[in-house]
């Protein structure tokens, strides 16, 4: 029988309906044969198609824009926002609108066309972190970004407009409604509790054990109590940490592991579907001191995984309520093989 769940932290509700499962399931992607495409802007020799690039790690004495790189960042040359922008505030009543600046980068993951995320080694996976890592901190500089999310779109379903293994990372000048929720959710629960509600989350669902996929010293697998999608996993670390990019190299090469295994899961048990990953992080906020004053103590950075197997359609538009056909219990049982 169905039921609706509220998140614990933003207080969404989802409707789980697990018989709306009987209805026809996600079919198996091919898998691609050609690990270099000459068209494509992200294989390795193809560097001229793309804007120079930002940041890039691979052989030592290699010479920026050419062949040779593991992990390669550049502009998107079809920017949503772009950095060279003068910003600027304007009000019409009760219209507002800010001029178009920001950042919108792309974290180009392997140099092949053929491999994914989740079969890249474990040092990769650990590059690509690193390269999302070392971005936020450069674009927290900025005094007139104030969030910048670290996503991955895989599928077109997922909304990837090109094959090659990539992610994104888009700075606003604004901080994102969804985001200012989680953030408020967060700070009120502070101030009556003074705990942060992800680390009292993550303690209750240790004890329940109902939807723990796996745990470390460091970090903890989730199948989310409230999923929005089936098998929509939460990755959190267990120390208190409102900010990714202060994550250690060692926690991050442990983390590369956990991805690495999650993703490999879901290419094995649900033929590899489109997914959308998404970095839950702590506001840009170096330059301007005040802002967000408590998020230290009382937010928690941490990834969502959302398979997409199930669409988004009228119903969820118009009431902000997902259906999801699978229980997270049931997930969980199925993921955690992938763990042992």
């Amino acid at each position: 029988m169905s039921e609706l769940r509220r998140d614990p932290i933003v207080g969404r509700w989802v409707i789980i309906a697990p018989e709306r499962g009987l209805r026809p399931h996600f079919a198996k992607v091919e898998a691609r044969k050609d690990s270099k495409i000459e068209n494509c802007p992200f294989c390795e020799g193809n560097e001229s198609k793309t804007p120079p690039e930002i940041i890039a790690y691979g052989a030592p004495g290699r010479e920026p824009n050419t062949p040779g790189w593991d992990v390669r960042v550049i502009p998107n040359k079809f920017p949503a926002l772009r950095v060279e922008a003068d910003i600027e505030r304007l009000g019409f009543g009760l219209l507002d609108k800010v001029s178009g600046t920001g950042a919108h980068e792309v974290v180009v993951e392997t140099p092949r066309h053929d491999i994914t995320l989740g079969e890249l080694s474990e040092d990769n996976i650990t590059l690509v972190l690193r390269a999302w890592k070392e971005r936020i901190i450069d674009l927290d500089k900025d005094d007139r970004l104030r969030y910048a999310l670290v996503f991955k779109n895989k599928g077109i379903e997922a909304g990837a407009s090109l094959p090659h293994s990539h992610s994104q990372i888009i700075a606003t000048p604004i901080t994102p409604m969804v985001v200012k929720e989680e953030l408020n959710a967060s700070k009120e629960y502070y101030c009556e509790k003074e705990r942060c509600i992800f680390c009292d989350y993550i303690y209750q669902e240790l004890r329940d054990k109902k939807r723990v996929i796996y745990q470390d010293e460091h970090y903890v697998v989730l199948s989310a109590y409230a999923a929005r999608f089936p098998y929509e996993v939460w990755i959190l670390p267990k120390e208190h940490l409102a900010d990714f990019q202060l994550v250690s190299d060692e926690k991050l090469y442990i983390l590369a592991g956990l991805l690495k295994k999650l993703l490999g899961g879901y290419k094995e048990i649900l033929g590899d579907p489109p997914y959308n990953l998404l970095l839950h992080n702590a506001p840009l906020r170096t330059p301007r001191p005040g802002y967000w004053l408590t998020v230290e103590e009382d937010y928690h950075w941490h990834f969502e995984i959302l398979p997409r197997l199930t669409r988004v359609a009228g119903f969820e538009w118009g009431t902000g309520f997902y259906i999801n056909p699978v229980t997270p219990e049931h997930a969980c049982k199925v993921l955690k093989k992938v763990f042992k």
